[in-house]
């Protein structure tokens, strides 16, 4: 296949910026010499671990393992030792990028370590690329799961997969070499590298990473010439509340050419008080780890709150019942088929060449993973609403819940709590009951600590918004929710926080 940064051997990008963290970037020509010496010192390993800190060192790690077509393994800088341990155990690095000066902790301070050297400003001559592999199943990356059902698997993405998802964002998002893209997210998944990072770089634009994200260096960079912007429903949720009072944050928001939002759904709640103070709308796309991006609301549509939009080119999506039987699925041309009324719930299951190729080491797991006949089971459950945008209602394993009769998606009952103006932060599971089955339990940080609402006011507010089998039958207040670091409400984390929470039933 063709090389999966065309820029960097390009002489039109030469002197065109690629990078920037904080003070220090690169040119697309800088890149390429700094990359291009790395990757012909990787050339010939089986696999290399990047010790993923938010940095130029990280990017341009990753960049040279691509060039030299050896896969890279991004580590959290965050991850425990056992964590760690078994990461590198499964994944077997024989060396580690690391960021010089940055101290590894064991056990990956046991590995060869690499620093990577950025090069000297000035540099106009772009190196060769390395050894780019033609092979499209060859694989790029092994980005490790959360682990939250088990230990951490790797997900073994082939390049394919990133070239076909980057290219499907281009015409979703109207994406080009003009664009300038901020973002603060980590380095070490898919979100923050894949699409915040590789991203721009196969376009020949430009990112611009803030380090730590504050929506002070947002408005900054958006007030200095970048035109997208990527976060995470927290990272919006701030946004939203510093807009009340940030005339110089509106005006920046305002002046951004699209705002993405992914790894978990964006309130409507949010999505309106962000479009009422900027004009501009959130644009929400979906994706995983094993299958990259695979549904975005598109630039060109019609806005649409809530959902994540529709099936990206290229990629096959299906709603499945627990028997096997498809509610509803796309033609060739996008059209959705089946029963897309917004209410009825199905597992998304998915096709196409941005899935990932195995669970390392894991022949079980990865077999486990796809159905007979080639789709892959997301876990995520969704409806199709009667344009064809898909909106997800939550995970199979913990935000599908079977009360009375109904199969309900705790995704919606989160978004009404939301829009009640007495409940910051809203979390919603399901715990056995005699009667209905399994009952709704709202887990609620209150706008007001001391005041916090009555749970029967909630429980009306849900109940007027939805419908009534759909209100909530216990309530419980915390004061915070617990989060993973991409912002992701840990659920099965809830129940040790009960004994610290008063209960309200």
């Amino acid at each position: 296949m063709s090389s999966l940064f065309p820029a960097l051997v390009s002489g039109s990008t030469a002197r065109r910026p690629a990078l920037r963290f904080g003070d220090r970037s690169l040119t697309y020509a800088e890149l390429a010499a700094s990359a291009g010496a790395l990757a012909a010192r990787l050339d010939g390993r089986e696999r290399v671990a990047v010790w993923a800190t938010p940095s130029l060192e990280t990017a341009v790690g990753v960049v040279a393992a691509l060039l030299a077509g050896v896969p890279a393994v991004p580590l959290n800088p965050k991850s425990g030792e056992g964590e760690l341990g078994h990461i590198l155990g499964d994944s077997a690095p024989s060396l580690v990028l690391a960021e010089p000066g940055v101290e590894l902790p064991s056990p990956v301070s046991d590995l060869e370590r690499v620093d990577v050297q950025v090069g000297a400003a000035g540099q106009e001559t772009p190196a060769l690329p390395g050894t780019e592999p033609d092979d499209p199943a060859a694989p790029a990356l092994v980005v490790y799961t959360s682990g939250t059902t088990g230990p951490p698997k790797g997900a073994v993405i082939p390049r394919r997969a990133i070239a076909s998802t980057l290219d499907a964002l281009a015409d979703a998002w109207q994406w080009t070499g003009d664009d300038v893209l901020v973002h603060g997210l980590p380095l070490f998944h898919v979100h923050g590298l894949i699409l915040g990072i590789l991203g721009p770089l196969r376009r020949g634009a430009a990112v611009r990473h803030l380090g730590r994200f504050s929506a002070e260096g947002v408005t900054r960079e958006l007030g200095t010439g970048a035109t997208m912007l990527f976060g995470v429903p927290t990272m919006y949720h701030r946004l939203a509340e510093a807009l009340v009072e940030d005339t110089e944050l509106a005006k920046a928001l305002g002046g951004a050419r699209l705002l993405v939002s992914g790894s978990a759904a964006l309130p409507v709640h949010d999505h309106e008080r962000i479009t009422a103070a900027t004009g501009r709308r959130v644009v929400e796309r979906y994706g995983m780890t094993e299958t990259l991006m695979n549904t975005s609301v598109r630039v060109d549509g019609e806005p649409r709150p809530g959902t994540v939009g529709v099936p990206l080119p290229g990629v096959d999506v299906r709603l499945v019942e627990e028997d096997g039987t498809t509610i509803a699925s796309y033609d060739a041309d996008g059209t959705p088929t089946g029963t897309y009324d917004g209410e009825t719930v199905g597992e998304i299951q998915v096709r196409g060449p941005n899935l990932f190729t195995e669970y390392l080491n894991r022949p079980d797991a990865t077999a486990a993973a796809f159905t007979e006949d080639g789709w892959f089971r997301t876990g995520d459950m969704a409806v199709v609403d009667p344009d064809g945008a898909v909106r997800i209602v939550g995970r199979k394993a913990t935000d599908l819940i079977k009360s009375g009769g109904y199969k309900i998606g705790a995704g919606e009952i989160e978004n009404a709590l939301l829009e009640h103006p007495a409940v910051r932060e809203a979390a919603v599971t399901g715990e056995p009951d005699e009667d209905l089955g399994e009952r709704i339990v709202a887990w609620i940080v209150p706008a007001d600590p001391d005041a916090p609402p009555a749970a029967e006011e909630l429980a009306d507010h849900v109940a007027r918004r939805l419908a009534p089998h759909k209100r909530p039958r216990t309530v419980r207040f915390l004061t915070s929710l617990p989060r993973n670091d991409m912002g992701k409400i840990l659920k099965r984390a809830l129940p040790d926080a009960v004994a610290k929470a008063p209960k309200h039933d």
